[in-house]
């Protein structure tokens, strides 16, 4: 019986918990709305004693509900359960029973005055809020402005009306003479103005002077250049662009020879053919295509399909094969005398932004922007080795002339030497302040030259990582390098020109310029 009377005083304390809980909601929406202070302070003391009141309720109810409320009878532990030496007794203090008894006959007093009282504001909350700030059906309304009447907006566009001009005062006739003048007032000293701080005028420091402007010319690129390649006789360079054109140009003349190709899509790279005839150049349209040096003649036409598009494109030096990476992580072999594919190599989980062949022609490198890296043999297509070198996207890979070592830049900051027969990084060069995009090494493998997305081309000395020479753009990031075949540097970019740099340092020229904004 005692159990069944526990049940219902925990179901009676839980139901007026809610009740507490359900008058809560409303002033805290009182308070977060911000009435007035005085309505602030009552709403602030209510929410306090209802909190207090669901919280004690809640409590009673779990304690009642449980049986571990004290007063309830309950056997001593020593005495036994039957029989004449059964002993019962009741354990802690009835007082809190009483207590927590009488507590929602109080909560419920306090919630009828609560709701009756005369600080009761219709529901409380958001609700009486806003319909206190409507006006009331004998308020008039603020007028609207008639359809032929301007709108604030419209009163500076409308000539103002003229008013009429006040009427002339009457004429003052003058003294006669007989009648004296009254004598002037004593005049009185002028008090002095007051002073006025004199200020300064500030110094305003003048902007610097912009950058000179580059050349123009029609027949330029009409967007950034993101490839360079030098003949092997050094008699022409071509150049890849974001404005999807292949351009030839004479380096002696110093003008365009023609524009080879146009691809559907972004221009990615531009590579000479060993037999000094032909070039290789790709896209993001997926296609690699061979193409005659002498008029621009599509030989034949190579899709990458489903891989994507070709960020990256590397010759074997016999011409036999042909290395594309492409961003779906994929990389592909090309048998360029049978035209056909060798190998569809995966294992890279993001974009490929670097790809290189040893000079031996065995191998392949493949960089992703993950910073992976991944070493191929070309003939079988097998991977040998996979690690992560750099903590950002590898974006310039070569290999150097011995073929057993990898050199390769990075977005973040570093251009690495690799020793691939251990897999360990043997040097550093460090000085660039953006992603280090592109590496090209001289034909003696002395000299390494790294372009950047800070605007700056870097010479390295290979043997003590020093840095010999800086070459600074001034007009954004470096895209593509490539040493000319009298030693010094070439550079294209964001600026859309060609520049040719003394390999000493010092100031560049522009060797071919871009078309017009």
């Amino acid at each position: 019986m005692n159990r069944l009377a526990d049940r219902v005083l925990a179901l009676l304390l839980a139901a007026v918990a809610i009740g507490c809980l359900a008058r809560i909601y409303p002033l805290v929406a009182t308070l977060a709305w911000g009435r007035a202070s005085v309505s602030q302070d009552a709403a602030s003391l209510r929410l306090l004693v209802f909190s207090v009141a669901a919280l004690a309720c809640l409590v009673g109810a779990l304690l009642f509900w449980a049986g571990l409320l004290p007063g309830r009878p309950a056997h001593l532990a020593s005495a036994p359960l039957f029989g004449r030496t059964a002993e019962v007794r009741e354990t802690g203090r009835p007082g809190l029973r009483k207590v927590f008894f009488a507590l929602p006959l109080v909560v419920l007093a306090a919630l009828a005055v609560d709701r009756l009282g005369p600080w009761h504001d219709g529901g409380g909350g958001v609700a009486s809020e806003l319909k206190a700030n409507e006006p009331k059906p004998d308020e008039p309304r603020l007028a609207e402005p008639k359809p032929d009447e301007p709108k604030s907006q419209d009163v500076a566009s409308t000539p103002p009306a003229v008013e009429p001009a006040p009427p002339a005062p009457p004429p003052v006739a003058a003294n006669p003479p007989s009648t004296p003048m009254p004598p002037a007032p004593p005049q009185t000293p002028a008090a002095p103005p007051p002073e006025v701080a004199v200020i300064p005028p500030p110094t305003v420091a003048p902007l610097p002077p912009p950058p000179p402007s580059a050349p123009t010319q029609p027949d330029g690129h009409r967007d950034a250049v993101v490839w360079l390649a030098v003949a092997p006789d050094g008699q022409s360079i071509m150049s890849a662009s974001t404005d999807h054109v292949i351009k030839l140009w004479d380096v002696g003349g110093k003008h365009l020879i023609r524009n080879l190709g146009v691809h559907k899509d972004m221009a990615r790279t531009a590579l000479y053919m060993p037999d000094g005839v032909s070039a290789l150049t790709a896209g993001d349209d997926g296609e690699i295509v061979l193409r005659k040096l002498a008029d621009g003649t599509v030989l034949h036409v190579f899709q990458s399909g489903q891989n994507g598009g070709v960020n990256k494109l590397a010759i074997s030096p016999d011409g036999k094969h042909a290395v594309s990476g492409h961003d779906t992580g994929n990389v592909i072999v090309w048998d360029l005398v049978n035209n056909s594919v060798l190998h569809v190599l995966t294992g890279h989980g993001w974009s490929i932004s670097a790809v290189a062949v040893s000079p031996d022609g065995k191998q392949a490198l493949s960089g992703s922007i993950d910073g992976t890296l991944k070493l191929w043999d070309i003939d079988s297509g097998k991977q040998l080795r996979s690690w992560h070198g750099h903590e950002q996207g590898t974006y310039g890979a070569v290999f150097t002339t011995d073929g057993h070592h990898l050199i390769t830049g990075s977005g973040d900051l570093t251009i690495k030497v690799w020793d691939l027969d251990s897999g360990r990084e043997v040097k550093r060069f460090e000085g660039h302040e953006g992603t280090v995009y592109t590496l090209a090494l001289s034909a003696d493998g002395k000299r390494l030259l790294s372009g950047s997305l800070d605007g700056t081309a870097r010479l390295w000395d290979m043997e003590t990582g020093n840095q010999i020479a800086m070459f600074d753009s001034q007009t954004g990031p470096i895209y593509a390098v490539a040493f000319a075949p009298d030693g010094t540097v070439l550079t294209g970019g964001y600026d859309r020109t060609i520049r040719d740099w003394p390999a000493t340092g010092g100031d560049g020229v522009v060797l071919f310029a871009g078309a017009p904004g």
